[in-house]
């Protein structure tokens, strides 16, 4: 089955099991709301990579009222659930694509995405990295919540064994957590390092992991200004 899809067979319940498929949800996502350097009601332009149903996008959006969010993403199940989440919003708009397809230029302060760069491989999640710097104003910012691979196989054994107890605790319901098991197949995360050293390359600054506990991560850069 193609991610697509998979993504597309879970739409509908994609936001009451986030919470209990991410460990620590709250501070997760609290930290990548925390590290977004601009002030309450800062008219910014926002791009929502792989924004599913817009849960990340629509945190953003109460802490900036005046924020105009574009939303990507390769469903368009999830996609149909942002638009009802956002329905009325008129500075919400909404492309379907893949991440390989952006294509902006010095057109976003603030480029985020949740837990969908590590679908792609690492070739092409540098491709992408160098596409969000270009995306970006100067002045601008990354900020994604995603997925790292452990350094050893029995790094990664504890990982998968530690997402698993959580989840569990969290109470995800069997269907859940199988649907969540097939669409970890299509994973292919890289290693945290690996990734901070790929923005690097392509020009961010002040690069830096705000969060992790064990393979779920928060990091990103800015794009300096000219």
């Amino acid at each position: 089955m193609k991610l697509r899809d998979l993504f597309d067979q879970c739409a509908t319940a994609y936001d009451a099991d986030r919470p209990k498929l991410v460990p620590s949800f709250d501070e997760v996502y609290g930290t990548a709301m925390r590290v977004i350097p601009f002030a309450s009601g800062t008219r910014l332009h926002v791009l929502d990579l792989g924004a599913g149903t817009g849960l990340f996008g629509a945190m953003v959006a109460k802490a900036f009222p005046e924020a105009r969010l574009h939303l990507t993403d390769l469903s368009e199940a999830m996609l149909a659930q942002a638009r009802q989440r956002f329905a009325g919003n008129h500075r919400i708009t909404y492309s379907l694509q893949e991440h390989t397809q952006l294509s902006a230029i010095a057109e976003y302060d603030l480029v985020i995405s949740a837990l969908s760069i590590h679908h792609l491989d690492d070739d092409d999640k540098r491709v992408l990295f160098q596409k969000i710097f270009r995306a970006l104003r100067p002045g601008g910012m990354f900020i994604n919540i995603d997925q790292a691979l452990a350094p050893t196989p029995s790094g990664e054994e504890q990982y998968e064994r530690m997402w698993l107890e959580d989840a569990q605790a969290n109470g995800i319901a069997e269907l859940a957590l199988a649907q969540a098991r097939e669409r970890m197949r299509e994973d292919r995360n890289a290693l945290l390092s690996d990734q901070l050293a790929w923005l690097a390359e392509v020009g961010f600054n002040d690069i830096d992991c705000w969060y992790k506990r064990f393979r779920f991560v928060v990091y990103g850069g800015a794009k300096a200004v000219a």
